[in-house]
């Protein structure tokens, strides 16, 4: 099970409004464990950021001004999700924005070359609802270490939110061990001794009279022929 943890940063908050993607992020999981294998961009913008964007990110236009736009690291970035389910901390506001960048391009929406999209703050409402879900809100719920996480950097939003998700399916561990390592089957099965213990009923009086009565009997009788 191929999982891509994905993360942007923005020129603002509505890409209808003309604003863009400048930093785009994604880190690979697979069976929920970490490969170590990510996608990393700055993307050159082409247009001012807006001053509260600026303030949460911290990622200046003088330091984009050398990086490359996104139609340049289309195909790459669209070949790592290719097939994975991606999963999103408020999907709805990443997917907006690169629809609208693939869009640009006269390419599909980013939902035609995954599998699948989960939204991790939708999963968070329905497990905490009336809290805040926000990513460091989550951090901290679950125990996760989000020192470094003194402004919005995709790459590592994208790592936290790996380590988030997985608090939040814990109970998937399992069946992703039972699927590996299968039990064996009950004819296969091995009993040892002193893994059951027999309760043991004494006969009384009565019983051990008959008993030896059906003995003594047995004296009477003749041995087979064979």
């Amino acid at each position: 099970m191929r999982q891509i943890f994905l993360d942007t940063e923005t020129t603002g908050l509505y890409p209808d409004q003309g604003h863009r993607i400048i930093e785009i992020a994604a880190v690979e999981t697979i069976n929920r464990r970490p490969t170590n294998h990510h996608y990393h961009q700055y993307i050159n913008p082409e247009r001012e950021i807006d001053a509260g964007a600026q303030e949460v990110h911290g990622i200046t236009l003088e330091f984009l001004q050398d990086k490359p736009l996104f139609e340049a690291i289309a195909d790459d970035f669209l070949a790592f999700i290719k097939g994975a389910e991606v999963i999103i901390h408020n999907a709805p506001f990443d997917v907006g924005f690169l629809n609208s960048e693939l869009g640009r391009l006269g390419l599909d929406p980013v939902q035609k070359c995954c599998d699948s999209i989960t939204d991790t703050l939708k999963m968070a409402k329905d497990a905490r609802p009336g809290q805040r879900n926000n990513l460091d809100a989550l951090c901290r719920h679950f125990g996760i270490d989000n020192s470094r996480r003194t402004l919005h950097g995709a790459l590592l939003d994208a790592e936290l939110l790996a380590e988030v998700y997985m608090a939040l399916t814990r109970g998937q561990d399992s069946l992703m061990i039972d699927l590996e390592h299968e039990a064996p089957s009950q004819s296969n099965m091995v009993v040892s001794e002193g893994q059951v213990k027999l309760k043991v009923l004494m006969a009384d009086e009565a019983e051990h009279a008959a008993h030896e009565a059906y003995l003594a009997g047995l004296g009477d009788t003749e041995k087979p022929s064979w």
